[in-house]
Order: structure tokens, then C-alpha cells, then sequence
């Protein structure tokens, strides 16, 4: 859906100041995230370097290399929803009438609000629990798992942040509920895409 004419780029924030700090808060996850990808890389390259041409051992690098991955997904969460990067099927917003619409972007928002609220609370859970009682890996390196844990909260935590001001932007008018126009339709679409793919 990317030639789509009707595609958001990312969340509108209206002038809000609270949204455009949300969207910055967002948009640093992205930056931060981004960069555990490119130091997952560095380092799994440092671990090939050491065992097959060093013939050396490797303690840390195979399960920091993990942690640092999980974080990165889990702090990129706000920054693709600020970008509208999840998978959208738009298919049944444009069957639906203007008002229609609205009440099922609520619907969805809501439950949307809902299952990241709870992965919020599960996560907090999880990090304080592994704080609480000192839990480590029990691996070779046996590093405090409250650290790697730590990225669900936050993560989500951020998630639930960036999706409150989608709904609030939603709710006051500065977005259109699934980003579309009150005037699109299906048809309307489908020949809009047809063309943007013609013409590419």
C-alpha cells in the first residue's frame, strides 16, 4: 500500500504540543533501535572473527546479540506506529460509511489500547520480578536478566503512549480515522492504486 494516495506517513500531531512530544519520544525509539540492530551486527561479525578465524571461544556475544535484538523490536514498537508502519488491511474501512468507519477505528484503537495496556502491566510484572529476586541466566555469562527485560515495559510502555495520541488525535479531528478521507471508497481506491501502478 505503499503508492496508495490515501497512506498517512506518519501520526499528525495538529500543533499538540503533548503530541509532538509523544512523536519525538517515538521517533528517538526508532533512532535508538536502529542502532541495536547495526551493534547486533557489529557484534555477531566480532564472534564469527573470534571462532573461525581466532579459533577462539565465545561467552557473551550469542546471547547479548539476543537480548539486544528483542530490545530492539520491543523499543521499535512506538516509532513503526508513529510511522504507520504496521500491517493495515483497509479493505473493510472502505466498505464502511464515514460514520461507520469511525465507530470501528474507535473499536479498534480501544482494543488496541487494551492488549498493549496488558502486555505493559505483564511486562512490568515479568522485569520486576526478575529485579526482585537477582534472577540471571545461568548461562557462561550470567548476566542480570532485569537489564534485557527491561525493553518489555519500556517498550510497550512507549506502545501504549504513541497509540493514546493516535486516539486522541483521532477523537479531536487532527487524523481521520484509519487515515482516510471522508470520501474514499473502495472503488475510488482501487482505481487510484491502479494508476499509481501504471504509472510506475
Amino acid at each position: 500500500m505503499s503508492g496508495s494516495l490515501h497512506a498517512i506517513p506518519s501520526a499528525r500531531h495538529g500543533g499538540n504540543p503533548l503530541l509532538r512530544l509523544i512523536g519525538l519520544l517515538s521517533r528517538i525509539c526508532g533512532i535508538v533501535a536502529a542502532l541495536m540492530i547495526v551493534a547486533a551486527v557489529v557484534i555477531t561479525c566480532q564472534m564469527i572473527f573470534v571462532r573461525f578465524v581466532l579459533n577462539g571461544s565465545t561467552i557473551w556475544q550469542t546471547e547479548g546479540v539476543t537480548y539486544i535484538v528483542i530490545a530492539a523490536t520491543m523499543l521499535g514498537l512506538p516509532y513503526v506506529q508513529y510511522l504507520r508502519g504496521h500491517v493495515n488491511v483497509d479493505l473493510l474501512p472502505l466498505m464502511l460509511p464515514p460514520g461507520l468507519r469511525r465507530v470501528l477505528a474507535v473499536v479498534v484503537m480501544l482494543a488496541t489500547l487494551a492488549v498493549s495496556g496488558g502486555m505493559l502491566w505483564y511486562g512490568y510484572e515479568f522485569w520486576h520480578e526478575a529485579w526482585d529476586w537477582g534472577e540471571t541466566s545461568n548461562s557462561p555469562w550470567n548476566p542480570k536478566l532485569w537489564v534485557p527485560y527491561l525493553a518489555l515495559p519500556v517498550g510497550f510502555g512507549l506502545y501504549t503512549l504513541q497509540v493514546a495520541a493516535d486516539f486522541f488525535a483521532m477523537m479531536t479531528g487532527i487524523e481521520k480515522p484509519f487515515g482516510l478521507s471522508e470520501d474514499a471508497t473502495l472503488t475510488e481506491t482501487h482505481a487510484a492504486d491502479a494508476a499509481s501502478e501504471r504509472a510506475d
